[in-house]
């Protein structure tokens, strides 16, 4: 499998450990069963296993109850790391929902790697406009909980600090779309992703790194410094939503 910039290749061994996962999993399913796959976090720089859960993508021809009852009973419960996270989906489910979840299949469809079965996922075709308006409207709605946080919180650094951790994740998913927006090929590295999009669409790379520097810092910031950050975040996401809003595709 050709690897994307957009993913890194993950272990060997944790790869095995997936597949392995996977085989009851499979039986469970027989017949029903059309491809699983590796997405999410484990495609990405600084993916920690003893921490994190790995992703794992399950298409079937069909989930009724029957079959869910057998899945439940198959699915393998890991009490040691790694620790795997299914999501279980009909191939119809896939298609009819790409006007719904364009961001998210989209995502998909460009970060992850086939465990088994056939690539479904391959031939995926997210339609722009659709994922246009879903930036937006992502962009919108997470402004307007960044500011009701604000005003929530008294301006205290430790609900400041607590929200920005909390967001941040749901935030580098939105910015690797608006690249692919763009037709770009994201990076795999997070901070790189976020300074493309600030220059990609003329905003402050230091401050819209807000998030993810407060999430992953390796000091903890002081208070003063924390509520400036969150402002000058919330300045710059403000800033890329009318970006988006008058975005013209070609």
């Amino acid at each position: 499998m050709n690897v994307s910039e957009s993913r890194i290749e993950p272990q060997t061994a944790l790869v095995e450990a997936a597949r392995r996962w996977l085989a009851p999993v499979r039986e469970a399913l027989g017949g029903e069963f059309l491809s699983a796959y590796l997405t999410g976090s484990v495609l990405t720089h600084g993916f920690d296993a003893a921490h994190s859960h790995v992703n794992v993508f399950v298409v079937a021809r069909a989930l009724p109850p029957a079959v869910l009852d057998k899945l439940a009973a198959a699915i393998p419960a890991t009490r040691k790391a790694p620790h795997f996270e299914p999501l279980f989906m009909t191939r119809e489910q896939i298609t009819s929902s790409l006007d719904v979840f364009p961001i998210e299949w989209l995502d998909l469809a460009q970060r992850h790697l086939r465990l088994e079965g056939e690539d479904v996922l391959g031939s995926l075709e997210v339609p722009r406009t659709w994922l246009r308006h879903q930036c937006e409207h992502e962009l919108r709605g997470k402004h307007i909980r960044l500011r009701q946080e604000y005003l929530a919180s008294g301006k205290r650094a430790d609900r400041l600090r607590e929200v920005l951790g909390r967001l941040s994740s749901g935030f580098h998913a939105l910015f690797r779309t608006l690249l692919r927006l763009r037709g770009e090929d994201p990076p795999a590295n997070t901070e790189k992703v976020i300074e493309r999009v600030a220059d990609a669409y003329g905003l402050d790379a230091r401050a819209l790194l807000g998030a993810h520097l407060v999430r992953h810092a390796t000091r903890r910031h002081g208070d003063a410094e924390v509520r400036e950050l969150y402002q000058k975040f919330m300045v710059e996401i403000e800033r890329l939503t009318g970006a988006i809003d008058t975005l013209r595709l070609p």
